[in-house]
């Protein structure tokens, strides 16, 4: 960092800090609200979400053939398998715009492409079925129709942008990655053992974040009642594999390849769950720096700036999964149009100021404001569409 930056970083926190009202009651409660929020995080999400995500992450770093990735996913795959995939991953993964990071990371590592990555990164937020469901229960199946076809449609599309914009980058990256040495794949247990051992990753992960319905679902509701046993037979079978099909030093290698993306994913993730708290607070509550009821008038009617509000606060504000649904019924409540409540279930679940700040580790600063652009723009867009329809 250059002497300037430092200076300038010491001056800032000197000013903010000699003029900062804290006494006032707006200021504290924010301050004590951010750190609610990163308890909250913590614990609902980080060990039932996060930290499954990140061993599924470094398990991919190192069991999966690159060769394959790049088959499927990388710059020369066929872009209608690799974007079909890509575009309905969320169905199966209930995860937020947090806990899908380090299965990004994962992919991107191995070789996946920008473009079937950034459709993945998109839609595992953004495709949860019990999501799309509650949606159209409690908010009318019109607004659950348009989220589930936009989710799916915004994927594709983003990806295919991004791939396009950058794709000389990636053309470099991949020659780089045809000229580097071969990484070893997991030869030492056949593909069905392989596929096994990531599908129960993948299900323990999926059914530890299970959240209790706000409504009964049926299977859904089901599936809460008996998900620890689930999980418990699930770990069962985890531990068998690890000690039967795996060696001492494959192991060690998937701690450290699992503990190298939590030590480039978790400081930021938390920082920005801080910053994110302090600025709008705990879903549902209205405790942050900037009151909720300013957001409720600003996203009044289907004006082009009413959507582009609602696309923006969707993009910087954290939604755990499912919370989006109960917060827009209120929004709509107090005035909140049809058109920017699709906008914001477009772009709320897929980004958040959290996920911004890990995405910018990841792939640079260029291309993750690229994306959030893309993902506010199309939202905008989507939202005037749809409330013109809607009215």
């Amino acid at each position: 960092m250059k002497e300037r930056q430092k200076l300038g970083l010491i001056v800032g926190a000197f000013l903010a800090l000699y003029y900062i009202p804290f006494s006032h009651p707006r200021v504290s409660g924010a301050i004590l609200e951010a750190f609610a929020m990163v308890q909250e995080y913590a614990r609902q999400h980080v060990l039932l979400c996060l930290v499954p995500a990140l061993f599924i992450a470094g398990a991919i770093a190192n069991f999966v053939s690159q060769a394959a990735v790049i088959r499927y996913f990388g710059r020369g795959a066929n872009r209608w398998l690799a974007y079909s995939v890509a575009s309905v991953s969320g169905a199966i993964l209930a995860v937020c715009s947090c806990t899908v990071l380090p299965l990004f990371a994962g992919i991107r590592k191995r070789g996946a492409g920008l473009g079937p990555a950034v459709a993945f990164l998109y839609s595992g937020p953004a495709i949860n079925v019990l999501a799309i469901i509650l949606t159209a229960r409690v908010l009318g199946w019109r607004l659950g129709l348009a989220r589930a076809v936009g989710a799916v449609v915004f994927s594709v599309v983003i990806g295919l942008i991004m791939a396009l914009l950058y794709r000389r980058e990636e053309a470099e990256a991949a020659g780089a990655a045809l000229a580097a040495p071969a990484a070893q794949g997991p030869e030492a247990r056949s593909g069905a053992k392989n596929l096994l051992y990531f599908a129960v990753l993948v299900a323990i992960l999926v059914f530890a974040a299970w959240g209790r319905p706000a409504e009964p679902v049926g299977l859904w509701s089901a599936a809460f009642a008996v998900k620890w046993y689930i999980v418990a037979a699930l770990f069962l079978a985890l531990a068998y594999m690890l000690t039967r099909w795996f060696r001492r030093d494959e192991l060690s290698a998937w701690v450290d390849a699992t503990w190298g993306f939590s030590k480039q994913i978790l400081p930021l993730l938390f920082f920005g769950v801080l910053v994110a708290g302090a600025l709008m607070g705990r879903p549902g509550l209205d405790l942050g720096l900037i009151p909720a009821r300013y957001v409720a008038v600003a996203v009044g009617g289907n004006s082009l700036l009413a959507n582009l509000a609602a696309a923006v606060a969707g993009a910087f504000m954290y939604f755990a999964t499912l919370t989006e649904v109960p917060i827009l019924q209120g929004l709509i409540g107090a005035g909140m149009g049809q058109g920017p409540a699709l906008a914001l279930l477009l772009a709320g679940p897929a980004l958040s100021l959290p996920s911004m700040l890990v995405l910018r580790a990841i792939m640079g600063a260029k291309k993750t404001a690229t994306y959030v652009a893309l993902v506010v723009v199309m939202s905008t867009l989507s939202g005037m569409i749809y409330g013109a329809i809607a009215v």
